[in-house]
């Protein structure tokens, strides 16, 4: 399967962009720190989706790595509500954004473990 038909790698794609937006707008203080680090994490995000897709040797690391690099995002956008930098609103649209891709991480990990205890 071409990764960019997989669900999850479209949405991590959208949770990407919309995450650059949103960077675009902080104030400069929090856009080169908290803003850097988030902008980072979603590319790293939709890399370790594409290796899991591609690698299927060690697609379990890819998708650990994938899902370490969302809830490291959503920490970070926790942090960017706490201090103000993130309207209540956009916090909420974003974690919407973070957890239809958890879950189908979860289940795309587990899927996996459950296929290679058969082998």
């Amino acid at each position: 399967m071409i990764y960019s038909n997989l669900p999850v790698f479209k949405l991590a794609y959208d949770l990407n962009i919309e995450l650059f937006l949103v960077v675009k707008k902080f104030e400069r203080e929090y856009k080169y720190t908290l803003g850097e680090d988030m902008k980072k994490l979603s590319l790293r995000l939709i890399i370790n989706i594409y290796k899991a897709n591609r690698d299927t040797r060690t697609k379990e690391a890819f998708i650990l790595e994938a899902r370490a690099n969302l809830e490291e995002i959503r920490l970070l956008i926790r942090i960017t509500k706490d201090l103000r930098v993130l309207s209540l609103k956009k916090f909420v649209a974003l974690q919407e954004k973070i957890e239809p891709i958890s879950k189908q991480l979860s289940s795309w990990y587990n899927f996996e473990v459950k296929n290679n205890a058969r082998i």
